[in-house]
């Protein structure tokens, strides 16, 4: 058996008329056995344990549910056991009865591939009836009224918002609700204070819009009936808000103050000699050399 270098390699086949040498023999699981390829079958060895493990099924004409048969037990008692256990006779219909479209006067068998399931009523139809026009689909469901999110939502909207300054404890309610509600009262205090804003700036845009078209603002003499807060430091003027005022300053006080800084603030080059002043210094140059020879020292 094997070879000099290798003397444990491979093994006989156990067959008393075949003992070949099989480098890969295989071992029978019933028996535990050494066979070669051409006996590694239970037949082809004659395993004495071959029929110990075959499972035998029996479908039951009852309940069409299968009966396994145990090989060292009768038959008849493993069937009489299955009767007296398990044995449904209601379960024969499901079992055998074939599915077919549900359309009234359609007598198609719904299998694997022409089954349809419809995503609106979920039901099975064959694939002419798959549209739901063809089998009077009564279309999508609507929400359920007790759903909890829906409910959260309803409930919400007819409390009253928790004010921000005194908030309640925390009771036991879900995070949803208390979510909800977080989201209702900010959502309101935004909205008020949006519009609060955007009646300031309309008012304040009249005024100044009146500021700029009379160019001083209104004064306490116009008999307007409204309180003036605000007087300007130079003319005297008095405004309603501080940005009337702020305008005023700016249109009427800064743009004079502004003319009169460009007037002063141009550049003027004196002669040394004569103090005679000139803006361009090329003027100046010219003046030494025409009438002072030429040197600007004293």
């Amino acid at each position: 058996m094997g070879t000099p270098a290798f003397p444990d390699l491979g093994k006989h086949c156990f067959v008393e008329d075949c003992k070949q040498l099989d480098f890969l023999p295989f071992t029978c699981d019933r028996c535990r056995q050494v066979f070669c390829l051409d006996h590694r079958s239970y037949l082809k060895h004659n395993c004495p344990k071959g029929d110990k493990k075959d499972v035998t099924v029996v479908i039951c004409p009852l309940c069409a549910k299968g009966v396994r048969l145990i090989g060292d037990e009768d038959p008849n008692i493993s069937w009489e056991t299955h009767v007296n256990t398990e044995c449904d006779p209601s379960n024969y219909e499901k079992v055998t009865k074939k599915r077919k479209c549900p359309v009234r006067g359609c007598r198609e068998v719904l299998t694997f591939s022409n089954t349809i399931k419809c995503r609106d009523c979920t039901k099975d139809h064959c694939l002419k009836h798959r549209f739901g026009p063809d089998h009077t689909c009564p279309g999508p469901r609507k929400p359920d009224a007790g759903f909890q999110f829906m409910s959260l939502l309803s409930r919400s909207k007819k409390e009253e918002p928790p004010r921000p300054n005194n908030r309640a404890p925390p009771t036991t309610t879900s995070s949803a609700t208390n979510w909800t509600s977080n989201f209702l009262s900010a959502a309101s205090n935004v909205r008020a204070s949006a519009e609060a804003g955007v009646s300031k700036l309309g008012r304040e845009l009249s005024q100044a819009w009146l500021t700029a078209r009379d160019g001083i603002g209104p004064s306490s003499s116009s008999g307007g009936g409204a309180e003036m807060d605000e007087q300007c430091p130079q003319c005297g003027a008095k405004f309603e808000s501080v940005m009337s005022l702020v305008e005023h300053v700016e249109k009427v006080h800064e743009k004079k103050n502004q003319q009169q800084s460009r007037v002063l603030k141009l550049p003027v080059d004196v002669c040394p000699k004569c103090s005679k002043g000139f803006r361009d210094p090329v003027d100046l140059v010219e003046h030494v050399e025409r009438d002072h020879g030429g040197t600007s020292k004293a």
